[in-house]
């Protein structure tokens, strides 16, 4: 935008609203800005706030899941007499050599 067009925009405003209202409209518009700005201020805050909660919960779970997860596969575990590979509990085959597993 250049000056000629700002120009005509103040002219536009100025004959629409008149030389009386323009200090109104100026500031409720100057506080509108202002509460918009706030508001994402406000609204980031949170965002990070809620971000960095969430984030601490997800990992104290995720620890607790895959300290269960490896004791529950350390208990189920069959490991291969020919190439000492460990398989899941109900598996009759090695999956990596393909030997039948002893139960």
């Amino acid at each position: 935008m250049g000056p000629f067009e700002l120009i005509v925009i103040v002219l536009v405003v100025l004959v629409i609203f008149g030389p009386k209202n323009l200090p109104k409209l100026g500031k409720s518009l100057g506080q509108t800005v202002k509460n918009v700005r706030e508001g994402m201020e406000e609204g980031s805050d949170d965002k990070k706030d809620e971000k960095s909660e969430e984030a601490a919960k997800d990992a104290e779970a995720e620890d607790v899941v895959e300290e269960s997860a490896d004791a529950d596969a350390a208990e189920d575990a069959v490991f291969c007499s020919h190439c000492g590979h460990k398989n899941e509990a109900g598996a009759e085959f090695c999956s990596k050599c393909g030997s039948p597993l002893s139960k």
